[in-house]
Protein backbone atom coordinates (compact mmCIF):
# COMPACT_ATOMS: atom_id res chain seq x y z
CA UNK A 1 0.00 0.00 0.00
CA UNK A 2 1.48 3.07 -1.08
CA UNK A 3 0.00 5.28 1.56
CA UNK A 4 -1.60 3.74 4.06
CA UNK A 5 -2.63 6.73 6.19
CA UNK A 6 -6.54 8.43 5.89
CA UNK A 7 -6.63 11.73 4.67
CA UNK A 8 -8.30 13.70 2.07
CA UNK A 9 -6.28 12.62 -1.03
CA UNK A 10 -6.41 8.54 -0.28
CA UNK A 11 -10.49 8.76 0.60
CA UNK A 12 -10.85 6.38 -2.32
CA UNK A 13 -8.88 3.82 -1.05
CA UNK A 14 -10.66 4.10 2.51
CA UNK A 15 -14.10 3.64 0.77
CA UNK A 16 -12.69 0.77 -1.16
CA UNK A 17 -11.48 -0.95 1.63
CA UNK A 18 -14.40 -0.28 3.54
CA UNK A 19 -16.55 -1.61 0.61
CA UNK A 20 -14.05 -4.60 0.78
CA UNK A 21 -14.61 -5.10 4.72
CA UNK A 22 -18.32 -4.96 4.43
CA UNK A 23 -18.28 -7.88 1.70
CA UNK A 24 -15.90 -9.91 4.33
CA UNK A 25 -18.88 -9.00 6.76
CA UNK A 26 -21.66 -10.59 4.21
CA UNK A 27 -19.97 -13.04 3.28
CA UNK A 28 -19.34 -14.35 7.01
CA UNK A 29 -23.17 -14.08 7.85
CA UNK A 30 -24.68 -15.87 4.45
CA UNK A 31 -22.14 -18.22 4.75
CA UNK A 32 -22.15 -19.39 8.71
CA UNK A 33 -24.86 -22.08 9.13
CA UNK A 34 -23.79 -22.66 12.85
CA UNK A 35 -23.15 -19.98 15.64
CA UNK A 36 -19.28 -21.46 15.66
CA UNK A 37 -16.66 -23.42 13.60
CA UNK A 38 -15.69 -26.79 15.37
CA UNK A 39 -11.90 -26.37 14.90
CA UNK A 40 -10.02 -27.21 17.88
CA UNK A 41 -8.28 -24.78 20.00
CA UNK A 42 -5.12 -26.55 19.07
CA UNK A 43 -5.54 -26.28 15.32
CA UNK A 44 -6.22 -22.85 15.38
CA UNK A 45 -3.43 -22.25 17.74
CA UNK A 46 -0.95 -23.83 15.46
CA UNK A 47 -2.34 -21.60 12.48
CA UNK A 48 -1.96 -18.39 13.92
CA UNK A 49 1.41 -18.55 15.18
CA UNK A 50 2.24 -19.86 11.57
CA UNK A 51 1.92 -16.54 10.76
CA UNK A 52 4.93 -14.51 10.60
CA UNK A 53 4.57 -11.06 11.40
CA UNK A 54 7.82 -9.69 10.30
CA UNK A 55 6.37 -10.77 6.71
CA UNK A 56 4.11 -8.06 5.54
CA UNK A 57 1.54 -9.27 2.85
CA UNK A 58 1.68 -5.91 1.30
CA UNK A 59 -2.37 -5.62 0.01
CA UNK A 60 -5.68 -5.43 1.93
CA UNK A 61 -6.91 -8.12 0.04
CA UNK A 62 -4.33 -10.27 1.30
CA UNK A 63 -4.60 -9.16 4.67
CA UNK A 64 -8.30 -9.91 4.48
CA UNK A 65 -8.20 -13.11 3.32
CA UNK A 66 -6.00 -14.16 5.73
CA UNK A 67 -7.79 -12.04 8.55
CA UNK A 68 -11.11 -14.51 6.94
CA UNK A 69 -9.37 -17.56 7.36
CA UNK A 70 -7.84 -17.10 11.08
CA UNK A 71 -10.76 -15.02 12.21
CA UNK A 72 -14.13 -14.43 10.43
CA UNK A 73 -14.27 -18.74 9.68
CA UNK A 74 -13.81 -18.88 13.29
CA UNK A 75 -15.34 -16.27 15.12
CA UNK A 76 -18.49 -17.03 17.31
CA UNK A 77 -22.02 -15.86 15.32
CA UNK A 78 -23.72 -13.58 18.40
CA UNK A 79 -25.93 -13.48 15.69
CA UNK A 80 -26.72 -16.42 14.73
CA UNK A 81 -30.02 -17.98 16.08
CA UNK A 82 -28.60 -20.48 17.74
CA UNK A 83 -25.75 -18.88 19.99
CA UNK A 84 -27.58 -18.50 23.51
CA UNK A 85 -25.19 -18.66 25.31
CA UNK A 86 -23.63 -15.40 27.24
CA UNK A 87 -25.30 -11.57 26.78
CA UNK A 88 -24.00 -10.91 23.56
CA UNK A 89 -26.31 -9.38 21.72
CA UNK A 90 -26.95 -8.81 17.94
CA UNK A 91 -26.48 -5.05 16.59
CA UNK A 92 -28.18 -2.86 15.00
CA UNK A 93 -27.25 -1.29 12.02
CA UNK A 94 -27.02 2.58 12.79
CA UNK A 95 -24.97 1.39 15.34
CA UNK A 96 -22.42 -0.43 12.84
CA UNK A 97 -22.30 3.09 10.91
CA UNK A 98 -21.87 5.09 13.67
CA UNK A 99 -18.96 2.80 14.52
CA UNK A 100 -17.43 3.44 10.99
CA UNK A 101 -18.03 6.93 11.18
CA UNK A 102 -16.14 7.00 14.68
CA UNK A 103 -13.34 4.77 13.64
CA UNK A 104 -12.66 6.89 10.09
CA UNK A 105 -12.77 10.22 12.32
CA UNK A 106 -11.05 8.86 15.13
CA UNK A 107 -12.48 11.20 17.52
CA UNK A 108 -11.29 11.21 21.15
CA UNK A 109 -13.52 12.68 23.61
CA UNK A 110 -11.52 13.45 26.79
CA UNK A 111 -11.34 17.11 26.43
CA UNK A 112 -12.79 19.49 24.27
CA UNK A 113 -9.71 20.79 21.80
CA UNK A 114 -10.08 17.08 20.69
CA UNK A 115 -13.78 16.05 20.57
CA UNK A 116 -15.43 19.37 20.42
CA UNK A 117 -19.15 18.38 19.19
CA UNK A 118 -18.76 14.90 19.88
CA UNK A 119 -18.06 16.16 23.58
CA UNK A 120 -21.35 17.24 23.34
CA UNK A 121 -23.32 14.66 22.15
CA UNK A 122 -22.03 12.31 24.70
CA UNK A 123 -23.20 14.32 27.59
CA UNK A 124 -26.79 14.75 25.94
CA UNK A 125 -26.59 11.34 26.20
CA UNK A 126 -25.55 11.43 29.90
CA UNK A 127 -28.16 13.98 30.22
CA UNK A 128 -30.67 11.76 28.68
CA UNK A 129 -29.91 8.62 30.37
CA UNK A 130 -30.13 10.34 34.14
CA UNK A 131 -33.30 11.79 32.92
CA UNK A 132 -34.52 8.12 32.25
CA UNK A 133 -33.08 6.79 35.55
CA UNK A 134 -34.82 9.71 37.22
CA UNK A 135 -32.44 11.66 38.94
CA UNK A 136 -33.39 15.10 40.72
CA UNK A 137 -31.87 17.67 38.34
CA UNK A 138 -31.43 19.77 41.63
CA UNK A 139 -28.72 17.48 42.15
CA UNK A 140 -26.62 17.82 38.84
CA UNK A 141 -26.63 14.35 38.12
CA UNK A 142 -23.78 13.35 35.44
CA UNK A 143 -21.98 10.26 34.06
CA UNK A 144 -19.47 9.09 32.15
CA UNK A 145 -19.16 6.77 29.19
CA UNK A 146 -16.93 3.27 29.93
CA UNK A 147 -15.47 0.36 28.30
CA UNK A 148 -17.89 -1.80 30.12
CA UNK A 149 -19.87 -2.49 33.76
CA UNK A 150 -16.55 -3.84 35.31
CA UNK A 151 -15.00 -0.61 34.32
CA UNK A 152 -18.52 1.51 35.66
CA UNK A 153 -18.29 -0.27 38.78
CA UNK A 154 -15.33 -0.16 39.37
CA UNK A 155 -15.58 3.70 39.13
CA UNK A 156 -18.95 3.71 41.10
CA UNK A 157 -17.53 1.60 44.15
CA UNK A 158 -14.31 4.11 43.95
CA UNK A 159 -16.67 7.26 44.05
CA UNK A 160 -17.87 5.96 47.10
CA UNK A 161 -15.39 4.98 48.90
CA UNK A 162 -13.75 8.13 48.43
CA UNK A 163 -17.05 9.44 49.53
CA UNK A 164 -17.27 7.34 52.81
CA UNK A 165 -13.42 8.78 53.65
CA UNK A 166 -14.11 11.88 52.87
CA UNK A 167 -16.44 12.16 55.59
CA UNK A 168 -15.46 12.34 58.84
CA UNK A 169 -15.47 8.64 60.86
CA UNK A 170 -17.68 7.62 62.98
CA UNK A 171 -17.69 9.10 66.22
CA UNK A 172 -15.18 11.64 65.42
CA UNK A 173 -15.64 15.48 63.85
CA UNK A 174 -12.81 14.59 60.92
CA UNK A 175 -12.03 12.68 58.16
CA UNK A 176 -8.76 11.04 60.34
CA UNK A 177 -6.49 8.94 58.75
CA UNK A 178 -7.34 7.23 55.51
CA UNK A 179 -5.04 4.17 55.30
CA UNK A 180 -6.23 3.75 59.33
CA UNK A 181 -9.82 3.46 58.22
CA UNK A 182 -9.34 1.37 54.65
CA UNK A 183 -9.47 -1.71 56.19
CA UNK A 184 -12.08 -1.93 58.19
CA UNK A 185 -14.76 -0.84 55.07
CA UNK A 186 -17.07 -3.34 53.24
CA UNK A 187 -18.92 -3.43 50.28
CA UNK A 188 -22.36 -5.35 51.01
CA UNK A 189 -24.02 -6.89 47.49
CA UNK A 190 -26.18 -10.04 46.85
CA UNK A 191 -25.15 -13.54 46.84
CA UNK A 192 -25.41 -13.36 43.19
CA UNK A 193 -23.29 -10.35 43.03
CA UNK A 194 -20.85 -9.73 39.48
CA UNK A 195 -17.07 -10.86 39.77
CA UNK A 196 -16.81 -6.94 38.98
CA UNK A 197 -17.53 -6.56 42.42
CA UNK A 198 -15.22 -8.29 44.40
CA UNK A 199 -12.44 -7.53 42.11
CA UNK A 200 -13.31 -3.83 42.43
CA UNK A 201 -12.77 -4.14 46.31
CA UNK A 202 -9.24 -5.71 45.83
CA UNK A 203 -8.01 -2.82 43.45
CA UNK A 204 -9.31 -0.21 45.96
CA UNK A 205 -7.11 -1.58 48.60
CA UNK A 206 -10.14 -3.05 50.64
CA UNK A 207 -9.49 -5.73 52.85
CA UNK A 208 -9.76 -9.45 51.22
CA UNK A 209 -13.21 -9.89 53.46
CA UNK A 210 -14.60 -6.74 52.23
CA UNK A 211 -17.38 -7.76 50.35
CA UNK A 212 -19.95 -9.19 52.62
CA UNK A 213 -22.79 -11.06 50.36
CA UNK A 214 -26.28 -11.65 51.85
CA UNK A 215 -28.18 -14.26 51.21
CA UNK A 216 -31.17 -13.71 49.34
CA UNK A 217 -34.82 -13.71 49.57
CA UNK A 218 -35.27 -15.84 46.58
CA UNK A 219 -33.07 -14.85 43.98
CA UNK A 220 -33.26 -11.09 45.35
CA UNK A 221 -31.66 -9.20 48.33
CA UNK A 222 -34.11 -9.32 50.88
CA UNK A 223 -34.46 -5.24 52.57
CA UNK A 224 -34.68 -6.39 56.63
CA UNK A 225 -31.56 -9.11 55.95
CA UNK A 226 -29.85 -5.73 54.70
CA UNK A 227 -30.86 -3.54 57.74
CA UNK A 228 -29.83 -5.82 59.94
CA UNK A 229 -26.59 -6.81 58.38
CA UNK A 230 -26.20 -2.84 58.29
CA UNK A 231 -26.56 -2.29 61.54
CA UNK A 232 -24.47 -5.34 62.91
CA UNK A 233 -21.38 -3.66 60.86
CA UNK A 234 -21.94 -0.72 62.45
CA UNK A 235 -21.99 -2.51 65.71
CA UNK A 236 -18.73 -3.98 65.31
CA UNK A 237 -17.11 -0.81 64.02
CA UNK A 238 -17.39 -1.29 60.26
CA UNK A 239 -17.80 1.54 57.77
CA UNK A 240 -19.79 0.42 54.65
CA UNK A 241 -18.63 2.24 52.15
CA UNK A 242 -21.35 1.03 49.54
CA UNK A 243 -24.49 -1.35 49.35
CA UNK A 244 -24.25 -2.92 45.57
CA UNK A 245 -28.17 -3.83 44.38
CA UNK A 246 -28.64 -5.90 41.34
CA UNK A 247 -31.40 -4.84 38.33
CA UNK A 248 -30.50 -8.33 36.53
CA UNK A 249 -28.10 -10.93 37.62
CA UNK A 250 -26.03 -11.99 34.80
CA UNK A 251 -26.99 -15.99 35.92
CA UNK A 252 -31.04 -15.23 36.67
CA UNK A 253 -31.30 -11.84 35.30
CA UNK A 254 -33.09 -11.23 39.11
CA UNK A 255 -33.23 -7.36 40.08
CA UNK A 256 -33.75 -6.31 43.79
CA UNK A 257 -36.23 -4.61 45.36
CA UNK A 258 -34.62 -1.35 44.41
CA UNK A 259 -36.59 1.25 46.23
CA UNK A 260 -37.23 -0.61 49.37
CA UNK A 261 -32.86 -1.45 49.34
CA UNK A 262 -32.77 2.25 48.31
CA UNK A 263 -34.87 3.48 50.96
CA UNK A 264 -33.00 1.24 54.10
CA UNK A 265 -29.49 2.71 52.90
CA UNK A 266 -31.03 5.80 53.17
CA UNK A 267 -31.93 5.19 56.81
CA UNK A 268 -28.23 3.93 57.49
CA UNK A 269 -26.94 7.15 54.68
CA UNK A 270 -25.30 4.15 52.93
CA UNK A 271 -24.09 4.82 49.46
CA UNK A 272 -25.88 2.85 46.63
CA UNK A 273 -25.17 1.76 43.79
CA UNK A 274 -26.89 -0.08 41.66
CA UNK A 275 -25.67 -2.53 38.69
CA UNK A 276 -27.70 -1.98 36.13
CA UNK A 277 -25.44 -3.56 33.24
CA UNK A 278 -28.06 -6.30 32.21
CA UNK A 279 -31.60 -4.85 33.24
CA UNK A 280 -30.26 -1.46 32.07
CA UNK A 281 -32.18 -1.44 29.06
CA UNK A 282 -35.66 -1.73 30.84
CA UNK A 283 -35.13 2.37 31.32
CA UNK A 284 -36.42 2.53 27.48
CA UNK A 285 -38.87 -0.64 28.06
CA UNK A 286 -42.26 0.48 27.25
CA UNK A 287 -44.14 -2.10 29.12
CA UNK A 288 -41.72 -3.21 31.68
CA UNK A 289 -39.61 -0.09 33.18
CA UNK A 290 -41.70 -0.27 36.54
CA UNK A 291 -39.20 -3.37 37.07
CA UNK A 292 -36.93 -0.37 38.12
CA UNK A 293 -38.78 1.28 40.28
CA UNK A 294 -36.78 2.67 42.65
CA UNK A 295 -33.37 3.43 40.53
CA UNK A 296 -33.73 6.80 41.40
CA UNK A 297 -32.76 6.62 45.07
CA UNK A 298 -29.11 4.75 44.06
CA UNK A 299 -25.91 7.33 44.16
CA UNK A 300 -24.71 5.74 41.39
CA UNK A 301 -25.68 3.36 38.42
CA UNK A 302 -24.14 1.35 36.19
CA UNK A 303 -25.84 0.55 32.33
CA UNK A 304 -24.32 -1.41 29.57
CA UNK A 305 -25.60 -0.25 26.32
CA UNK A 306 -23.88 -3.21 24.37
CA UNK A 307 -25.63 -5.64 26.60
CA UNK A 308 -30.00 -4.49 26.69
CA UNK A 309 -29.62 -1.31 23.95
CA UNK A 310 -28.41 -3.73 21.53
CA UNK A 311 -25.20 -1.77 20.66
CA UNK A 312 -21.60 -3.06 19.62
CA UNK A 313 -19.17 -3.46 22.03
CA UNK A 314 -17.85 -1.67 24.36
CA UNK A 315 -20.24 1.14 25.61
CA UNK A 316 -21.54 1.51 29.22
CA UNK A 317 -21.90 4.44 31.78
CA UNK A 318 -21.04 5.07 35.20
CA UNK A 319 -24.05 7.59 36.19
CA UNK A 320 -23.96 9.38 39.61
CA UNK A 321 -27.27 10.84 40.99
CA UNK A 322 -24.34 13.93 42.14
CA UNK A 323 -22.04 15.00 39.96
CA UNK A 324 -19.64 16.21 42.02
CA UNK A 325 -18.66 13.15 42.97
CA UNK A 326 -16.48 13.17 39.79
CA UNK A 327 -13.96 15.34 41.60
CA UNK A 328 -12.76 12.18 43.76
CA UNK A 329 -11.59 10.90 39.90
CA UNK A 330 -9.75 14.28 38.68
CA UNK A 331 -6.19 14.85 38.67
CA UNK A 332 -5.36 18.00 36.37
CA UNK A 333 -2.25 18.44 33.99
CA UNK A 334 -1.16 21.59 32.31
CA UNK A 335 -0.84 19.74 29.09
CA UNK A 336 -4.22 18.31 29.01
CA UNK A 337 -7.19 19.58 31.21
CA UNK A 338 -5.07 22.68 33.48
CA UNK A 339 -7.19 22.98 36.77
CA UNK A 340 -7.93 26.45 36.00
CA UNK A 341 -9.27 25.62 32.62
CA UNK A 342 -12.71 24.68 30.68
CA UNK A 343 -14.37 21.28 31.98
CA UNK A 344 -13.57 18.39 30.09
CA UNK A 345 -14.85 14.82 29.82
CA UNK A 346 -10.88 13.17 31.03
CA UNK A 347 -11.91 14.68 34.83
CA UNK A 348 -14.82 12.42 35.01
CA UNK A 349 -13.00 9.62 33.69
CA UNK A 350 -10.83 6.96 34.92
CA UNK A 351 -9.45 6.79 31.39
CA UNK A 352 -7.70 9.37 29.18
CA UNK A 353 -7.68 8.88 25.86
CA UNK A 354 -11.72 7.25 25.06
CA UNK A 355 -12.94 6.34 21.70
CA UNK A 356 -16.18 8.82 20.85
CA UNK A 357 -18.51 5.37 21.78
CA UNK A 358 -21.86 7.67 22.32
CA UNK A 359 -21.85 7.71 18.66
CA UNK A 360 -23.39 4.44 18.13
CA UNK A 361 -26.12 4.99 21.08
CA UNK A 362 -26.79 8.72 19.76
CA UNK A 363 -27.53 7.14 15.52
CA UNK A 364 -29.43 4.05 17.57
CA UNK A 365 -31.47 6.32 19.33
CA UNK A 366 -32.52 8.57 16.61
CA UNK A 367 -33.11 6.10 13.64
CA UNK A 368 -35.24 3.79 16.34
CA UNK A 369 -36.13 5.97 19.20
CA UNK A 370 -36.19 4.57 22.74
CA UNK A 371 -39.55 3.13 22.19
CA UNK A 372 -38.13 0.71 19.50
CA UNK A 373 -34.80 -0.06 21.39
CA UNK A 374 -36.74 -0.77 24.66
CA UNK A 375 -39.30 -3.03 22.12
CA UNK A 376 -36.23 -5.43 21.45
CA UNK A 377 -35.86 -6.29 24.53
CA UNK A 378 -39.45 -7.16 25.71
CA UNK A 379 -39.17 -8.85 22.75
CA UNK A 380 -36.22 -10.69 23.58
CA UNK A 381 -37.94 -11.30 27.19
CA UNK A 382 -41.41 -12.57 25.78
CA UNK A 383 -39.09 -14.76 23.61
CA UNK A 384 -37.61 -16.27 26.96
CA UNK A 385 -40.45 -16.38 28.48
CA UNK A 386 -42.10 -18.48 25.84
CA UNK A 387 -38.60 -20.94 25.75
CA UNK A 388 -39.33 -21.17 29.77
CA UNK A 389 -42.93 -22.36 29.09
CA UNK A 390 -41.13 -25.31 26.70
CA UNK A 391 -38.57 -26.41 28.59
CA UNK A 392 -41.39 -26.53 31.64
CA UNK A 393 -42.90 -29.06 29.46
CA UNK A 394 -40.38 -31.36 28.18
CA UNK A 395 -40.30 -34.76 29.99
CA UNK A 396 -36.12 -34.58 29.48
CA UNK A 397 -35.53 -31.16 30.64
CA UNK A 398 -35.72 -29.08 34.09
CA UNK A 399 -36.69 -25.66 34.61
CA UNK A 400 -35.26 -24.38 37.46
CA UNK A 401 -36.34 -20.46 37.43
CA UNK A 402 -38.86 -19.06 35.88
CA UNK A 403 -37.10 -16.44 33.30
CA UNK A 404 -37.14 -12.94 35.43
CA UNK A 405 -35.57 -11.91 32.39
CA UNK A 406 -34.26 -13.11 29.23
CA UNK A 407 -32.01 -16.11 30.80
CA UNK A 408 -33.62 -19.61 30.86
CA UNK A 409 -31.65 -21.64 33.75
CA UNK A 410 -32.72 -25.17 33.32
CA UNK A 411 -30.71 -28.95 34.29
CA UNK A 412 -31.42 -32.22 31.95
CA UNK A 413 -33.06 -35.25 32.60
CA UNK A 414 -32.60 -37.87 29.88
CA UNK A 415 -33.95 -41.54 30.90
CA UNK A 416 -31.84 -44.39 30.30
CA UNK A 417 -32.91 -47.47 27.91
CA UNK A 418 -35.45 -48.64 31.36
CA UNK A 419 -36.81 -45.34 31.09
CA UNK A 420 -35.83 -44.51 34.27
CA UNK A 421 -34.54 -40.90 34.61
CA UNK A 422 -30.70 -39.75 35.50
CA UNK A 423 -30.31 -38.76 39.98
CA UNK A 424 -29.42 -35.62 40.59
CA UNK A 425 -25.97 -36.37 41.19
CA UNK A 426 -25.83 -37.77 37.29
CA UNK A 427 -27.69 -34.99 35.87
CA UNK A 428 -25.26 -32.49 37.71
CA UNK A 429 -22.21 -34.74 36.26
CA UNK A 430 -23.83 -34.10 32.64
CA UNK A 431 -24.11 -30.07 32.76
CA UNK A 432 -20.34 -29.17 31.71
CA UNK A 433 -19.57 -32.01 29.32
CA UNK A 434 -23.42 -31.00 26.86
CA UNK A 435 -22.09 -27.55 27.19
CA UNK A 436 -18.12 -28.87 26.13
CA UNK A 437 -19.72 -31.08 23.80
CA UNK A 438 -22.02 -28.46 21.60
CA UNK A 439 -19.57 -25.76 21.63
CA UNK A 440 -16.96 -28.52 20.31
CA UNK A 441 -19.67 -29.25 17.61
CA UNK A 442 -20.32 -25.55 17.12
CA UNK A 443 -24.06 -26.29 16.17
CA UNK A 444 -25.40 -25.18 19.27
CA UNK A 445 -23.69 -22.82 21.80
CA UNK A 446 -25.30 -22.49 25.35
CA UNK A 447 -23.87 -21.54 28.73
CA UNK A 448 -23.14 -23.46 32.12
CA UNK A 449 -23.34 -22.46 35.68
CA UNK A 450 -24.28 -23.36 39.53
CA UNK A 451 -27.55 -22.45 40.87
CA UNK A 452 -28.56 -23.20 44.27
CA UNK A 453 -25.11 -25.28 44.77
CA UNK A 454 -26.12 -27.32 42.04
CA UNK A 455 -24.91 -26.96 38.22
CA UNK A 456 -27.22 -26.16 35.26
CA UNK A 457 -27.60 -25.06 32.01
CA UNK A 458 -28.15 -21.32 30.74
CA UNK A 459 -29.93 -19.86 28.00
CA UNK A 460 -29.09 -16.07 27.04
CA UNK A 461 -31.75 -14.29 24.86
CA UNK A 462 -31.10 -11.32 23.36
CA UNK A 463 -32.54 -12.18 19.93
CA UNK A 464 -36.08 -10.42 19.92
CA UNK A 465 -36.82 -12.28 16.45
CA UNK A 466 -35.64 -16.00 17.56
CA UNK A 467 -37.98 -18.40 15.93
CA UNK A 468 -39.43 -21.56 17.94
CA UNK A 469 -38.03 -23.89 15.18
CA UNK A 470 -34.35 -22.48 16.12
CA UNK A 471 -35.07 -23.40 19.81
CA UNK A 472 -36.07 -26.61 19.54
CA UNK A 473 -33.27 -27.25 17.49
CA UNK A 474 -30.72 -25.68 20.44
CA UNK A 475 -32.91 -27.94 22.79
CA UNK A 476 -32.97 -30.99 20.34
CA UNK A 477 -29.17 -30.43 20.58
CA UNK A 478 -29.02 -30.50 24.43
CA UNK A 479 -31.41 -33.54 24.58
CA UNK A 480 -29.40 -35.76 22.00
CA UNK A 481 -25.86 -34.83 24.12
CA UNK A 482 -27.56 -35.73 27.46
CA UNK A 483 -29.00 -39.14 26.17
CA UNK A 484 -25.29 -39.83 24.23
CA UNK A 485 -23.50 -38.79 27.79
CA UNK A 486 -25.77 -40.29 30.64
CA UNK A 487 -25.72 -43.18 28.26
CA UNK A 488 -21.39 -44.02 28.31
CA UNK A 489 -21.54 -42.49 32.18
CA UNK A 490 -24.24 -45.54 32.97
CA UNK A 491 -21.93 -47.97 30.81
CA UNK A 492 -18.86 -46.80 32.58
CA UNK A 493 -20.82 -47.05 36.33
CA UNK A 494 -21.64 -51.05 34.92
CA UNK A 495 -18.12 -51.82 33.87
CA UNK A 496 -16.97 -50.36 37.20
CA UNK A 497 -19.33 -52.83 38.95
CA UNK A 498 -18.88 -55.62 37.27
CA UNK A 499 -15.04 -55.00 37.43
Amino acid sequence: MNDPLLSSETREAHAAALAAATAEVSRYLDGRTTPRSPASPSALAAQTAAVDLSAPLGTLDKALEEVRELYLDHAVGYHHPRYLAHLNCPITIPAVAAEALATSVNTAVETWDQGTSACLIEQRLIDWVTDLIGFDESGRPDGVFTTGGTASNLQGLFTAREDRLSRPAPGSDDAGDRCARLPGLRIVTGEHAHLSVVKAARLLGLAPDAVVTLPGDGDRMDPATLDRMLSTLADAGHEVAAVVALAGTTDHGAIDPLRSVGEVCRRHDVWMHVDAAYGGGLLVSPTRRDLLDGIELADSVTVDFHKTFFLPVAASALLLRDGSGFRHSTVSADYLNPADGDDHAVDKSLQTTRRFDALKLWMTLRVMGADGIGRLLDGAIDVAARIGRTVEADAELELVRVPALSTVLFRPRPAGADGRPVSDDESDALVRPIRDTLFAEGRSLVAATVVDGRPCLKLTVLDPTLADEDVAAVLADVRSAARYLAAGMREATTAGVLT
